[in-house]
């Protein structure tokens, strides 16, 4: 079962997540800080970090931003209240996806499983057996590499996060081909019962300061206005 880093000052609610989490079968690392919880990456070797976002010291957005500085983990922000700002300034600094508080046992499990099947999928979203696209390709600067996981820029390997990755991986394997917000949630994020665009525009706009030379003029992942996002024409 994956290991979760739960980051989280609120002791009643994280004694609640671990206790659940546990039950589950998952080994839980709980941390009252972001602070400590950064001091428990290295030794711990998370598969997931839970985070809250509003934290006593570092918030949970300044942690977010220094997780991705140094690792890909996939993160799941923790809000109390849901609210669109925080939502998507926490979107923004990073993260993967995003839970309101309360959250039963069974919901977290489920948004765990969902963001680490992301990158266990086939790259194309099919099965091996099928034809696909050819491991490697290349599209101006940019190079992908589906069976390594690795994409570059100019010869320069860039740092993905799991959601950026899998997000660029599924609109490339289609060149043009234009997928609306909820086909993209549902292929992407495994979110058929959630519909909340907020996840598919953040990713886009933090993947296109990474792949493009001028976000604001993207050549790779482009807006179709109206109806969504596809992959060139470059």
């Amino acid at each position: 079962m994956p290991r979760v880093l739960l980051i989280e000052d609120d002791a009643a609610v994280r004694d609640g997540v671990s206790l659940a989490l546990r039950r589950r079968g998952h080994e839980v690392a709980a941390a009252a800080s972001g602070e400590e919880g950064l001091a428990a990456l290295p030794g711990f070797r998370p598969d997931i970090v839970l985070l809250d976002l509003m934290l006593p010291g570092k918030d949970g957005f300044e942690i977010c931003r220094l997780i991705r500085a140094e690792r890909q983990l996939p993160i799941i922000m923790l809000t109390a209240r849901g609210d669109d700002l925080d939502v998507v300034l926490g979107l923004e600094a990073g993260a993967d996806d995003y839970i309101v508080k309360p959250a039963r046992g069974e919901v977290l499990v489920a948004r765990i499983r969902a963001v680490l099947r992301r990158t266990a999928l086939p790259t194309d979203g099919a099965p091996a057996t099928e034809p696909g696209p050819a491991p490697v390709e290349t599209y101006g600067e940019l190079t992908v590499d589906r069976a390594g996981l690795v994409v570059s820029k100019g010869g320069q390997d860039l740092a993905l996060a799991p959601s950026e990755m899998k997000l660029l991986l599924f609109l490339s394997a289609t060149p043009g081909q234009v997928f609306s917000r909820q086909q993209l949630l549902e292929h992407v994020w495994e979110h058929s019962y959630h519909g909340d665009a907020r996840l598919v525009d953040a990713c886009v706009m933090r993947l296109r300061t990474k792949i493009e030379d001028t976000p604001r003029s993207p050549r790779y992942v482009q807006t179709v206005r109206g109806f969504g996002y596809r992959f060139g024409p470059l």
